[in-house]
């Protein structure tokens, strides 16, 4: 680090568990975010601010009006660009050495696997069940670890799956594909604006730990908050060992 990123991140370096190794970590490192929206904000604005090294954020959308009761990295005035490109500005205007790559479409396939691939960490901010599980297929397949959030309602959740332990459960582990559940959209249930970034910081904090190595991940456990009350609960959950995607 030169004498201004010493002096920019100091509060980091001064933390005896981060230090400047960690931020060096940081700063080399690369997280991918999928879905630039109430999640997204918050946790793509906090690795930025830490100083994560390269960000790249994927989502197909654009900016409606709708979305500015939560989705912070966007502003009135971008109603109408790609969130990527909206998110990038934003991003910028917060820490212009994170290098952003912008992907401006719903990530599947080989683009999908390519992303995770050059990624250090992945963050699933996304609201569907379908992309959830080809990011957790993804995930597995390149061996990444992947910070899963959700916000519907005043419900949020929060869990890490890491391939790289033996004792890591996987996303289909928790919510297996194909089975009957239900899915639930902020556009008809609502979401409570700051749930979102409760959520998404949480993720953006798990996947800095992750990439510099220190700390305790929530690998193993998933993570609940009823924001209506203001609990959190904190649940213990094992790896099924007749799971489709990770089981060996």
């Amino acid at each position: 680090m030169d004498d201004q990123q010493l002096l920019r991140y100091s509060r980091h370096v001064l933390l005896d568990a981060l230090g400047v190794e960690g931020q060096e970590k940081l700063l080399a490192g690369h997280a991918l975010v999928v879905g630039a929206g109430g999640l997204g904000s918050p946790a793509a604005l906090y690795l930025a601010s830490a100083g994560i090294g390269t960000l790249t954020l994927a989502d197909g959308d654009t900016v409606d009006l709708t979305n500015l009761q939560r989705q912070i990295l966007h502003t009135q005035e971008r109603v109408g660009q790609l969130k990527v490109e909206s998110g990038r500005a934003a991003l910028a205007a917060v820490n212009p050495e994170t290098r952003v790559v912008p992907l401006a479409s719903r990530l599947s396939g080989e683009a999908l696997e390519a992303a995770v691939a050059a990624a250090n960490v992945v963050l699933d901010c996304t609201d569907n069940f379908a992309t959830r599980h080809a990011i957790n297929r993804a995930c597995l397949r390149q061996r990444k670890p992947l910070v899963s959030g959700a916000a519907i309602g005043f419900d949020g959740q929060l869990s890490v799956f890491d391939p790289r332990r033996a004792d890591s459960p996987c996303y289909h582990c928790l919510f297996p594909e194909g089975e009957d559940v239900v899915e639930t959209r902020c556009a008809v249930m609502g979401v409570f604006a700051p749930l979102t970034g409760l959520i998404g910081c949480a993720q953006a904090a798990e996947a800095l730990k992750l990439v510099a190595g220190i700390g305790d991940s929530l690998c193993g456990r998933l993570w609940l908050l009823d924001a209506l009350s203001m609990q959190w609960r904190s649940i213990r959950v094992g790896r099924d060992p007749g799971c489709t995607a990770c089981a060996p």
